[in-house]
């Protein structure tokens, strides 16, 4: 069967496909970006998921509004994760290394395209993510006080661009060592030395 054949062989489900085909989609851009970067054809991630390229443009009409899309999920992620480990800053080293790891191409995206409306919006939400754990790590004495958002997002941007760039086989390596030299460099004077 032809592939217009197949097409008009499946029934149209109109406006009630649409969270499904968003869901689809990003599923497939996370799995498409991941295997071939983020100049991947958008017909592969419209074809991975299942869908039509007319429902991939509905759903997102730039590549990096798609690739944006998937980095919200990769927040909703964050932030779960932070909340529920109760660790604070370890914790949120431990999941932006994860996410690099796996997601290199996303970093590729915001170093492309810093400006775009999407992506600072992104950069906020994370920015607010951090000032939370700021805040908190104070509170409880685990922040040096000369720590600021701006020294954690800087932190969490090198490290995550050492991972982007480094073969595969070194990034857990490095995830662990980044993570260590900030947590150093972040602990309180008193805590620093007593170890």
């Amino acid at each position: 069967m032809s592939s217009s054949a197949k097409d008009a062989a499946r029934p149209n489900r109109g406006r009630a496909a649409g969270p499904a085909n968003r869901a689809a989609l990003l599923a497939a851009a996370r799995e498409v970006f991941g295997e071939q970067g983020l100049s991947a054809p958008l017909s592969a991630v419209a074809r991975r998921a299942g869908v039509g390229q007319g429902s991939l443009y509905r759903h997102f009409p730039t590549r990096t509004a798609l690739a944006a899309a998937v980095f919200d999920e990769n927040l909703d992620e964050v932030e779960q994760f932070v909340a529920a480990s109760g660790t604070g800053l370890t914790a949120l080293f431990d999941v932006v290394c994860a996410q690099a790891v796996v997601s290199t191409a996303m970093i590729d995206l915001v170093e492309a395209d810093r400006h775009d409306p999407d992506v600072e919006r992104l950069g906020a939400r994370f920015a607010a993510i951090v000032g939370r754990l700021v805040l908190t790590e104070r509170e409880t004495g685990a922040l040096a006080s000369h720590v600021d958002v701006d020294d954690v997002l800087l932190a969490v941007g090198m490290i995550a661009t050492v991972l982007a760039r480094s073969d595969e086989d070194e990034r857990a390596a490095l995830a662990t060592r980044g993570r260590a030299i900030f947590a150093r460099a972040f602990r309180p004077a008193a805590s620093s030395d007593a170890r």
